[in-house]
């Protein structure tokens, strides 16, 4: 399942560090900023809620890291997430196998990031795409989706990420706020 929540300027930060696990109120209160410590919180909150809509897990999860600084839940290892947040939306992605998400909100890109992280043939769609913007944040949230799932991260050559892709099943989603891409493995 997947939880979103596209208004995270709004939340309480003292309400959500009440909420959360020692861990994560470590974890929000590194960010420097307001904005930072509302997106971290928020996609933990999602995170809670799916657990106990889904599993009926009430109480806040331990999360642990694999050594490519995967998460993964400590006391629950056969429930898989992915957490990602962009601007004002955090999402949450939950599955009973492992699962990468990501999210974006539309933004200027810059032509060297294009060229940097775009195949040839994406670079094309894009330069021909009626929204040149979102059509990066497609096959960028994709990327970045698959690299979570299978634990590469950015390190990877970003232009070849897509390049062998028909075992993984993706969902890509578009609003006029934001664009998420949710990848596991085809069954």
């Amino acid at each position: 399942m997947i939880y979103i929540n596209d208004h995270t300027e709004e939340l309480d930060i003292a309400a959500a560090l009440a909420k959360v696990s020692p861990q994560r109120r470590e974890q929000a209160l590194r960010f420097r900023f307001d904005a930072g410590r509302r997106l971290s919180l928020s996609a933990y909150l999602l995170l809670m809620e799916g657990l106990e809509k889904e599993y009926g897990i009430t109480e806040p999860p331990l999360l642990g890291y694999s050594p490519e600084g995967k998460p993964f839940l400590v006391h629950y290892p056969d429930i898989y997430f992915n957490l990602s947040h962009s601007g004002t939306v955090a999402l949450c992605a939950i599955s009973d196998q492992p699962v990468g998400a990501d999210v974006e909100v539309p933004r200027k890109i810059s032509p060297e990031l294009i060229s940097y992280t775009m195949s040839d043939e994406e670079q094309q769609q894009i330069n021909t795409s009626l929204d040149p913007i979102m059509q990066f944040l497609y096959f960028w949230t994709r990327k970045e989706a698959l690299l979570k799932l299978t634990a590469k991260g950015l390190c990877h050559d970003m232009k070849k990420v897509l390049e062998e892709v028909e075992h993984y099943h993706f969902e890509t989603i578009q609003t006029e706020k934001y664009i998420y891409s949710v990848v596991k493995h085809r069954e």
